[in-house]
């Protein structure tokens, strides 16, 4: 497995379009690195490569679907009592783009 490299690291940050300063380049590096140690560590594993993917966390996940049963909607008035502030059917927040 090759290491990754500052310089990969500068290709790829060009291609994805954002500027990484020295250090943060380094972290990458480093973290990489660190990845990669755990990876090693993985294939030292015997047999590893005999083991069948999971497809699930829970393989052996048992669910029931449920009976698909309309309701009757809560009446709106009702629902906007909880607000602070609505204008007709709608309920007012503050404004949060400028």
């Amino acid at each position: 497995m090759s290491k990754f490299t500052k310089e990969m690291i500068d290709d790829y940050a060009d291609k994805l379009l954002i500027g990484l300063t020295d250090e943060e380049k380094d972290m990458i590096v480093s973290e990489f690195d660190i990845i990669d140690e755990s990876l090693q560590a993985v294939e030292q594993i015997a047999n590893i490569k005999d083991v069948e993917p999971m497809t699930h966390a829970l393989d052996d996940f048992v669910y029931e679907m449920r009976e698909d049963v309309a309701s009757e909607p809560v009446p709106i008035d009702d629902l906007l009592k909880n607000s602070d502030d609505e204008d007709g059917a709608c309920i007012v927040v503050p404004k949060v783009v400028g």
